[in-house]
């Protein structure tokens, strides 16, 4: 008689699943249920629209109420990701941004590179994740679909990913430069993004027309978060940023 195959091993360090203004509680139980399907234990929300806990949530968790249970609410995608140094966004588009984008094997690959902790973004239900949310997101990742039909409900697109994550990839592993010591938190990135903002008002570099302002924010935003700084290099900008708004000090 044939042995069956050994049961999949499932990897260190699965990335926090994060579901940015997730619509129906039933939504997100089922997305509970994919994630323990696939190892994942980490469930954060931004913003639920019908609130939490959700009574709704529940049956459609199926068993996995230990993920619902532990699932954390935050007030935005800044701070749900202020831990994780890389963020991978799930979107059909990138909505004309300059952004890389990757499958799903090649974000796993990514992923399951790093020592650090990672995120996974997931948009509402009706629009997805819009520009601003992948703003703050290193790629993006595209599910291969029916281009006539490619929208995944919330937990379908959870599940493919975690069944990524769990075979693994036959991507080429994640290439560093030499002495590399890995991308900064987000939390890091969003502090410099803020002193360069303030000193900007302060100079009142921001176009006062309407809609230019937010158009410069989202492209600042956009070029500080897209080269994968590190801690160290964040930390030389921020002295850059000090060193133009106030005169060294003399020295002795």
């Amino acid at each position: 008689m044939t042995e069956p195959p050994p049961p999949p091993v499932m990897p260190a360090n699965p990335p926090a699943i994060v579901l940015v203004r997730p619509q129906l509680g039933m939504n997100i139980g089922a997305v509970a249920r994919a994630m323990k399907n696939f190892g994942f234990t980490d469930l954060r929300l931004i913003q639920p629209r019908d609130g939490w806990p959700n009574p709704d949530a529940g049956p459609s968790a199926a068993g996995a109420d230990d993920v619902i249970e532990q699932a954390r609410v935050f007030d935005s995608v800044g701070d749900a990701i202020a831990d994780c140094t890389l963020t991978i966004g799930t979107a059909m588009t990138t909505r004309d941004m300059v952004r890389r984008v990757t499958s799903p094997a090649g974000a796993v690959a990514e992923m399951q590179a790093l020592p650090e902790r990672s995120a996974l973004l997931f948009g509402p239900e009706r629009t997805g994740l819009v520009r601003d949310d992948l703003l703050h997101c290193h790629a993006i990742c595209t599910i291969p679909s029916n281009p006539d039909f490619g929208s995944l409900n919330l937990a379908q697109a959870v599940a493919v990913l975690g069944y990524a994550w769990v075979i693994g990839h036959d991507a080429p592993p994640a290439s560093w430069l030499v002495n590399h010591d890995g991308p900064a938190a987000q939390a890091e990135l969003a502090g410099l993004i803020a002193a360069i903002e303030q000193r900007l008002e302060a100079n009142s570099w921001f176009n006062p027309a309407p809609g230019l302002r937010d158009t410069a924010t989202r492209m600042l935003r956009n070029l500080i978060t897209r080269p994968g700084f590190t801690t160290a290099e964040v930390q030389f900008l921020r002295g850059v940023v000090r060193g133009l708004s106030e005169p060294r000090r003399p020295q002795g």
